[in-house]
């Protein structure tokens, strides 16, 4: 039997009047968003080194300069970095989309296989997941080997990073691959409906990693312990009852094999939950920091944040499926974007390349939102512990991890998941009794 086609069967029709509006449409808001980007990282860069040589009132006790200058130096070198990423990353969505790059790797596996089946489709969007890497790295690699490690967070060998990579290929291959040709064959097999079955299918796919997550596919990467600590132990698991939450067990991560960076979280879903501290974390603050920290992170699941997350991001990733239903009947989105083929996964992969030209004005009110779920979890860990532990365990992760005490505050409202430290701090102790 012939192989099923991930196409609709459509006829391109000859009416792509909109074509050409809709191209500049999107260039115009590609480069808007470059600029924007790149204006405000420059104004991060200046305003933290202005602020370089003098660490703010609230932390003159706690931070010496030269902590508070390596920070502003960590802070701008990445910046500096990130910019030519985010410049690189415009001009490959151009070549790729309006330079005709899309279309000519369409039409290479199309001399070996069947343009429209699945087969071709799987192995279109392989290929374009498979560039985006090949150009990623070079950043990766200065990032973690140059950047990291001039500030003397990099743990990384080069042997590790190799097996690390090698095992994300695998993963790739073994649960990606089957994946989209899952994704693939539903558009075809579930008729003018199949947007729905897709979010339907992508939604269960993401539930289940998360189910599976920590007990198959972290230890892939890092070595999971039990928590040693009996006398911390105890403490952590009163705050879980206290706070209600229910986990299946207390670990530590060999996060220190790979970077000096400290960090805490939950992970898992249902009955798979469990926390996880960075062993780098442990080693850094003292029990009353740690139980602060924690009471933090419960403090996101005493509001439901991931729950509202979800709740939000669920219908509005149908929305976007919804459309893309639409568009891939419009023969302009496709000569629009630089395409004569009119595929699923040729569809696909041009929505996913112009979205975020179209979704980034809507980066300053999701960031405003993560930082209102940022000061509601302080606010329950003041409650369940002491803000001053809280406050003396931000500070050595700030301290500790080179976060800049000074971000500039319009590059932060429009980025920045946390609130600036300052900020933070004062609303902590305000909350102390």
């Amino acid at each position: 039997m012939p192989e099923t086609s991930a196409s609709h069967d459509r006829t391109m029709p000859a009416d792509t009047a909109f074509a050409a509006p809709f191209a500049a449409f999107f260039v115009a808001l590609l480069l808007l968003s470059l600029f924007v980007r790149t204006a405000l990282m420059r104004r991060q860069i200046r305003h933290v080194r202005a602020c370089r040589d003098t660490v703010p009132a609230a932390f003159a006790e706690s931070i010496a300069l030269s902590s508070h200058q390596r920070a502003a130096d960590y802070t701008a070198s990445r910046m500096r970095l990130t910019m030519s990423e985010i410049a690189v990353s415009a001009l490959l969505v151009l070549l790729l989309t309006l330079g005709g790059g899309l279309q000519a790797i369409h039409d290479a596996w199309a001399t070996v296989l069947s343009p429209g089946s699945i087969t071709h489709g799987v192995a279109l969007l392989a290929s374009l997941g498979a560039l985006g890497w090949l150009i990623d790295l070079p950043f990766v690699l200065l990032r973690t080997f140059v950047i990291e490690k001039r500030f003397g967070f990099n743990r990384m060998t080069a042997g590790l990073f190799l097996t690390d990579t090698m095992r994300e290929i695998v993963l790739a291959t073994v649960i990606g691959l089957p994946l989209l040709g899952a994704l693939l064959w539903l558009t075809t097999a579930m008729g003018s409906l199949w947007w729905l079955w897709v979010w339907a299918f992508w939604l269960f796919f993401n539930l289940l990693v998360m189910l599976i997550w920590p007990t198959f596919i972290a230890p892939l990467f890092n070595r999971f312990t039990p928590l040693a600590d009996d006398a911390l132990k105890t403490r952590v698991e009163a705050l879980l009852a206290r706070c209600g939450f229910q986990s299946k067990g207390l670990f530590v991560m060999d996060g220190s094999r790979r970077s000096a960076h400290g960090n805490a979280y939950f992970t898992g879903f249902g009955a798979s939950k469990r926390i996880v501290f960075f062993d780098t974390l442990l080693d850094k603050l003292n029990a009353d920091e740690v139980e602060a920290v924690l009471a933090h992170e419960l403090g996101h699941f005493r509001h439901r944040h991931i729950l509202k997350r979800l709740a939000v991001l669920a219908p509005v990733s149908l929305a976007l499926l919804a459309l893309l239903g639409w568009l891939i009947e419009q023969p302009w989105f496709f000569a629009g974007l630089g395409s004569t083929a009119s595929d699923t996964a040729t569809a696909l992969a041009l929505f996913f390349l112009a979205l975020p030209a179209f979704t980034f004005p809507l980066a300053p009110l999701l960031s405003y939102w993560s930082r209102v779920h940022e000061f509601e979890a302080d606010a329950y860990a003041a409650k369940q512990t002491r803000a001053t532990d809280l406050v003396a365990a931000l500070v050595k992760l700030y301290r500790d991890n080179a976060a800049t005490l000074t971000p500039d505050p319009l590059y932060s409202r429009f980025f920045d998941s946390h609130p600036p430290a300052a900020l933070r701090i004062a609303r902590l102790l305000a909350l102390q009794p």
